[in-house]
């Protein structure tokens, strides 16, 4: 089961005497002081009813490495992944730093969603050959 615990500041004070409401703490006269006062706040947790998706994922996983024959090769195809997954964040960092070339990439960014949406997505006939193609690529992946 999940949770969440957070702080979050107090909600805004709300005085009923009389005209309006005084949002955030009231006012307190300035008399010197050493004290550090904290600021009042209060406590929200909020936790997770039913099944996650995480206990579904472990045991998707658990699933292949059970079936799996070649067990080094797994462990070195996650290596592998990993590494990938560093080389990829360091040259996306390594590029961003430069100095025309992340608004040249965003500009061919841009180029390339308006081209997709409508190419694939803006008329009915062309979202269901989308849907016929990415459905024949992931049989063709399952193998089915």
């Amino acid at each position: 089961m999940a949770s969440i615990l957070t702080r979050m500041p107090s909600p805004p004070l709300m005085v009923v005497n009389g005209k309006k409401p005084i949002f955030g703490r009231p006012r307190r006269f300035a008399f010197p002081t050493a004290r550090v006062e904290r600021l009042d706040r209060f406590g929200v947790i909020a936790k997770a009813t039913g099944e996650s998706s995480e206990s579904s994922i472990a045991k998707s996983i658990q699933d292949i490495w059970d079936k799996s024959e070649d067990r080094v090769a797994l462990i070195g195809l996650g290596f592998a992944g990993v590494v990938g997954f560093w080389a990829a964040v360091n040259i996306v960092t390594a590029v961003d730093k430069l100095p025309i070339v992340p608004s040249l990439l965003e500009l061919i960014g841009l180029l390339f969603a308006s081209w997709f949406t409508y190419r694939y997505l803006l008329f009915k006939p062309d979202r269901q050959e989308l849907s016929q193609k990415v459905s024949k690529s992931i049989s063709d992946i399952l193998g089915q």
